[in-house]
């Protein structure tokens, strides 16, 4: 209501914009509410469409993966076994050279988004991609400044692709750009995908959780 009255007192030039401003409200409230007040009608069109652009497609086998993945640590008490081998470091370069190969050269901007996953992985992994379970693992080898890429694998790198459309919402990128930058993080988990069996595990380890909750006690 503060924002209509605000739009009246700017004259019947404003109000038209409002108009449009509330429909695409209605059609996105969630995506438009924190940041209509900062934000014209014009540039709230643009957050509604980043919101759309941003959506990566996890293809079946791997959601089952996640799923498996949520399962084995919080009801069976099971954990990655650390350090996994490929790292994401590996997969990143598996995919690296996969489409150079297939594109018949090296491409910079291919490599320039695989540094950014690895670097958002990096930052990410500690904050939003574990487990409560998984924090002492962490703790235990991820010490003297060692980058998660080199340790951990497939399974905590598919969590960050859930996170992803999130994390990228706050970045100031060209519509353009997104939507190429979407085809390629489609392209990387196909590519997953297409290797599960050789970049996951089947079976989690179930003698660490357990080990932890020992130590506590006895030690």
């Amino acid at each position: 209501m503060k924002q209509q009255a605000l739009q009246k007192k700017q004259g019947a030039d404003r109000s038209s914009k409002s108009g449009r401003s509330a429909q695409t409200k209605q059609k996105s409230s969630t995506v438009a509410k924190g940041k209509k007040r900062k934000s014209d009608s014009g540039t709230e069109k643009d957050n509604v469409s980043v919101e759309k652009l941003v959506k990566i497609q996890i293809p079946s086998t791997l959601k089952k993966q996640l799923v498996d993945d949520w399962e084995f640590v919080n009801q069976q008490d099971k954990l990655v076994k650390l350090p996994r081998s490929p790292n994401v470091d590996d997969i990143l370069t598996k995919y690296l050279q996969y489409r150079s190969k297939k594109d018949g050269m090296m491409t910079d901007s291919i490599g320039e988004i695989l540094k950014g996953i690895r670097c958002y992985f990096d930052k990410a992994l500690p904050v939003m991609l574990l487990y409560k379970k998984e924090r002492q693992q962490y703790h235990d080898l991820v010490v003297d400044n060692v980058s998660p890429s080199t340790i951990y694998g497939a399974e905590h790198l598919l969590r960050l692709f859930v996170k992803l459309p999130e994390l990228l919402a706050y970045v100031n990128i060209e519509d353009e750009t997104l939507i190429r930058l979407q085809q390629k993080m489609i392209d990387f988990l196909k590519f997953m995908q297409k290797n599960q069996s050789t970049f996951f595990l089947s079976a989690y380890d179930g003698s660490r959780v357990s080990e932890g909750k020992g130590k506590g006690k006895d030690e």
